[in-house]
């Protein structure tokens, strides 16, 4: 049986909650209840704890914990807000590379000294096999912008897109940008670097960022039952 305290210091040195200042970083609602069974969700919903009942739970951990209704029975509460988007969704994320097939990576961007995203090089492929992996991972075709590129050499994955960052992607030798929504104003660099954009989604970001805790858990605890939230 595992102390949420436990867990919570994991968490923190984990997804380095300090370089994040006062956000929401860690417990949320204190128990001493020991936690065999956590439950994942990426926000409260009004049967959430119906729902922790029902799976006997011992703790939750929640990515936006506001607006939580009252629970019953001790249940300790975490919550990671920003540290979770920067280091598990489409940020500075080496479990994502790996999946990516990213190699050698480097921190790509900067704000407040956390990187915005992370670039790196995968065996070369044709972007539609490269864009059907990507839909693979993230479960649902993602929006795409074509480039000119028909192989893919080197990726950069980034929690943000502007005009600067396509355009520093283009010449750091990406062919491929990734991330979580396309925005408007990038458009212009895009066109004239001709680098192929995928745009996954906020909501497939968080998605996978969740199962990736639920992983990281599951390897720092064997005792740990760790249960996902059901889709809604």
């Amino acid at each position: 049986m595992i102390p949420l305290a436990s867990i919570a210091a994991y968490l923190e040195s984990a997804l380095e909650t300090a370089r994040f200042g006062d956000d929401q970083n860690g417990v949320f609602i204190p128990s001493a209840r020991p936690v065999r069974r956590i439950g994942l969700a990426l926000e409260p919903w009004a049967e959430i704890g119906a729902w922790a009942q029902d799976e006997g739970l011992d703790a939750l951990w929640l990515h936006r914990p506001w607006h939580l209704p009252a629970l019953s029975g001790d249940i300790g509460v975490l919550a990671h807000h920003l540290a979770f988007d920067a280091w598990l969704t489409t940020g500075y994320n080496p479990r994502l590379a790996v999946v990516l097939g990213m190699r050698d990576i480097l921190p790509f961007g900067e704000r407040d000294g956390v990187p915005l995203g992370m670039a790196g090089d995968i065996t070369p492929t044709d972007a539609e096999t490269y864009i059907s992996t990507v839909a693979e991972i993230f479960g649902g075709a993602p929006e795409v912008v074509h480039g000119a590129h028909a192989i893919i050499r080197r990726v950069v994955v980034v929690n943000a897109m502007t005009d600067a960052l396509v355009r520093a992607a283009a010449n750091g030798g990406a062919q491929f940008y990734l991330t979580g929504q396309a925005r408007k104003p990038a458009e212009r660099a895009v066109g004239e670097t001709g680098i192929a954009v995928a745009a996954v989604g906020h909501a497939a970001c968080e998605r996978w960022g969740m199962r990736a805790l639920a992983g990281m858990l599951r390897e720092r605890w064997a005792n740990l039952t760790v249960i996902l939230a059901p889709a809604r």
